[in-house]
Formats: C-alpha cells, structure tokens, sequence
C-alpha cells in the first residue's frame, strides 16, 4: 500500500465505502482523507437559512438546492467534498466512478469557519475553480454579516462582489436572497 508522510493512501472507491459507514463526513484528495469538523449552531442556521431562501427563491424552476450531505466531485483534480450549499440546474450528472457524487453544480456556497477559512478561500476554491459548469462560488461569515460573491466571467476570470446588507444578487440562478434572511435568528427575539 502507498503513504504519504507515513500515512497509508486510500483509493477512491476504499474511500466511497468508508464514506457509505462513516458517522462523520470526509474529503479526499489524492488518497488521503480530511475529515470534516462539526460546525457552530450559528454555522448551520446560516447554511440552513441560505438553503431555505435559495429553495423558495427557485421553486418553480429546474434548480434544485442541497445542503451538506451531497457530495461534490472535481474531476479535474479528483478532490470529493461537501459544501454547505449547492444547487444544481437541469438534470444532476454523477461521477463515473460515484452514483452519489455530482459533478455539475452551477453555485456553491460555504459558510466560513474559524478553522476552515483559509482553505475554503485558497485551496478549495482553486479545486471549484475547475468544474466547467460552476458560475459562483459564495463564501458566507459568521462572525459579522458578510456575504462574498465569486462570479465566473465569459473569459474564464473570477470577480467578485461582496455583500453587507441589501440582496445578494446570484446571476448563476437569476435570483437575489435578503442578507437580513441569510442571518436571521429567530430566537435572538425571544426574551426570557
């Protein structure tokens, strides 16, 4: 068996059936697995509430929103992972080597963590990059009510658009969604 580092190097299809069993979800690149910490309660209600406005937001459409158990994979780079939102327009398409992994999201969205910020903003989003069929990459704070917009161009380049307040305006999906929605807590009104 190959390691790396002195770890032993996990084929993907190894890796699909741990995955199947796993309690806990993991990435994978290039044999190796990361695995995927826990989230804040703030970390989930923004990624819950980003899924539920992009849901209503295209209803009636051929766009479907998934949350965090859809798995994403990157055939140009092999890197498997889970982002906190995805949607998909028209049929999904799945990788040849994984009935469950899609491979033709038009947006994802990651909520940012403390301990995934870096990752998500350079590496990961360098893997993203490389799905042809990806238009915008969103990056939500938790800490402050921030909403980054990475928008693909004609010409292949990455701009981006940030979000303080307002609507995010979404051109993958024709849509806009509140940043107001996006952070609402409903219990932060409630009074003891």
């Amino acid at each position: 068996m190959a390691t790396v580092a002195g770890k032993p190097l996990v084929s993907y299809a190894d890796y699909l059936a741990l995955e199947e069993k796993a309690e806990t979800r993991h990435e994978w690149l290039d044999g190796t697995l990361y695995g995927m910490s826990g989230g804040t309660p703030s970390h989930a209600r923004i990624a819950t509430n980003f899924a539920g406005e992009l849901r209503s937001a295209l209803k009636g459409r051929p766009c479907t929103t998934y949350n965090s158990d859809l798995r994403i994979r990157v055939l140009a780079t092999g890197l498997a992972t889970y982002p906190d939102v995805t949607v998909i327009c028209g049929q999904l398409e799945s990788d040849p080597q994984d009935k469950n992994g899609a491979v033709n999201p038009v947006l994802l969205v990651e909520v940012l963590s403390d301990s995934t910020e870096a990752y998500d903003r350079s590496e990961k989003f360098a893997h993203c990059r490389r799905i042809p069929s990806l238009r915008e990459y969103v990056l939500v704070s938790q800490h402050e009510e921030r909403v980054e917009v990475y928008r693909r161009n004609a010409n292949d380049t990455w701009i981006l658009e940030e979000f303080r307040s307002g609507m995010v305006k979404l051109c993958s999906v024709t849509c806009e969604i509140s940043v107001t929605e996006i952070y609402a807590d409903p219990l932060a009104t409630v009074h003891a």
